[in-house]
């Protein structure tokens, strides 16, 4: 029942146009008589149908045109909005650059003072070696500082032939000798460097130092 209802009440815009079928609209006038609620819709969909029938479809096909001057109007009304609302846009970059920057500082600034507060581990301990000067006038000296990447050697002395290259190499438990950098001799100057090897301190036995010539100038054994 309420499924008909529905059928004939979507069908009262069509009967109050006069566009219905004869038995349709026989339908929907036997409806109405004994449905208060569509007679209410009916009557107020009568003055609607009624205009729309006093319509001209003739003159709906046309394009409609826009009053004179409309469209310097909307411009204008946009040039306007635009002066009103860009300095408010300025201003509220401003002010989020301002809060921007201030947040990054109190990042920083915690991030330095965390840095700061944190604990400093120790220096990893020296373990002196002796070193025995191969050639003459050179005196030397070696620390090694094991890292979990391998063995360095700090070597300091004089006597390496000023402004040559001296090649350093560590040597393996297996004889395999490991490069560990290089350095410029200043002659009777004092000399101090860093060498690296990936050789690790469980594994190395000793170094060599060699000039230019490939001879060996300095060597330790530990």
């Amino acid at each position: 029942m309420r499924d008909e209802h529905r059928e004939l009440r979507e069908l009262l815009g069509a009967h109050a146009l006069g566009h219905l079928e004869p038995a349709e609209a026989a339908r929907v006038r036997a409806h109405l008589d004994g449905c208060a609620e569509c007679r209410a819709e009916l009557a107020e969909i009568a003055p609607l149908a009624a205009r729309l029938a006093a319509v001209d479809p003739d003159a709906l096909d046309g394009t409609p045109t826009p009053p004179p001057g409309l469209g310097a109007a909307v411009l204008a009304r946009i040039a306007e909005e635009e002066r009103r609302v860009v300095p408010l846009r300025r201003a509220a970059v401003r002010r989020r650059v301002a809060l921007g920057a201030a947040a990054a500082g109190i990042a920083a600034a915690g991030a330095v003072t965390g840095w700061l507060a944190r604990p400093v581990p120790d220096p990893p301990p020296l373990e002196p070696v002796t070193v025995q000067a191969v050639a003459p006038d050179v005196e030397a000296r070696a620390d090694l500082v094991p890292h979990t990447w391998g063995v360095e050697v700090k070597l300091s002395g004089r006597g390496f032939a000023a402004g040559e290259v001296h090649r350093v190499a560590v040597t393996t438990e297996d004889g395999v000798e490991v490069p560990a950098g290089e350095f410029l001799g200043v002659g009777p100057q004092p000399l101090d460097c860093n060498l690296n090897s990936s050789v690790l301190r469980a594994d190395a036995v000793g170094f060599e130092v060699v000039d230019a010539d490939g001879d060996v100038v300095a060597r330790s054994d530990f």
